[in-house]
């Protein structure tokens, strides 16, 4: 066992612990912070397979940006926690089914791809072409189908997202969406003209005047 060896198992390690953070925190913001975490450990793991890419794009899109999102509403935002996880365990038996269900379609799915990359070696010409090429490559030929689950789900989730946020409820404010769209300049800007002030030049004050010289007798 080599130290690459022993690095991916540290870093799967964190990684898990880290997911069952996310899931098991209290806190939202320890939740949050999990995550971060796990996605730090997700890049290290890909730095260790030379995805340099994906691990780049991760740190940066992910923790750089999404992340920190995340955090600033989430500590913006006063959300009760203690009333969200009530009837938890009532609903978990029915959301473990339905988690079991997806992990088993999505296995299903990325089985193909995974048995083709491991029967069909890398030839020379491929590795020329660099790691973000053959990624794009990989990802839109052999990988095509499992790209396409990953954006019906990203498309429910936004849906989804959609649908929770313009629900009209009694506790929040609620704005119809027919009326956004239909909104217009001149509804929301008014333009004012006004005289332009131009400032007159200051003079400059007078010299001094010199002291006359002595007359000579």
């Amino acid at each position: 066992m080599n130290s690459t060896t022993v690095l991916f198992y540290v870093f799967s390690a964190v990684l898990l612990g880290a997911a069952f953070g996310v899931i098991t925190a209290r806190s939202t913001v320890h939740a949050a912070l999990y995550l971060v975490l796990a996605f730090f450990s997700a890049a290290c793991v890909w730095m260790l397979l030379k995805a340099e890419f994906l691990a780049i794009a991760l740190v940066l899109v992910y923790v750089g940006a999404v992340m920190v999102l995340f955090l600033f509403v989430v500590m913006m935002l006063d959300i009760n926690t203690d009333s969200l996880r009530q009837n938890f365990w009532r609903h978990f038996p029915l959301a473990g089914l339905v988690g079991a269900l997806i992990a088993l379609e999505m296995t299903l799915v990325l089985r193909g791809g995974f048995d083709l990359a491991l029967a069909k070696p890398l030839s020379p010409a491929e590795l020329a072409l660099g790691n973000t090429k053959l990624l794009g490559v990989e990802v839109y030929t052999n990988y095509l189908y499992p790209l396409q689950l990953a954006a019906v789900l990203l498309l429910v989730a936004i849906i989804a997202a959609i649908a929770l946020t313009l629900r009209e409820r009694k506790d929040s404010r609620h704005m119809d969406a027919s009326m956004q769209v239909r909104a217009k300049k001149a509804d929301r800007v008014r333009l004012v003209k006004m005289a332009s002030v131009v400032d007159a030049p200051s003079t400059p004050p007078p010299p001094p005047a010199s002291p006359a010289a002595p007359e000579k007798t």
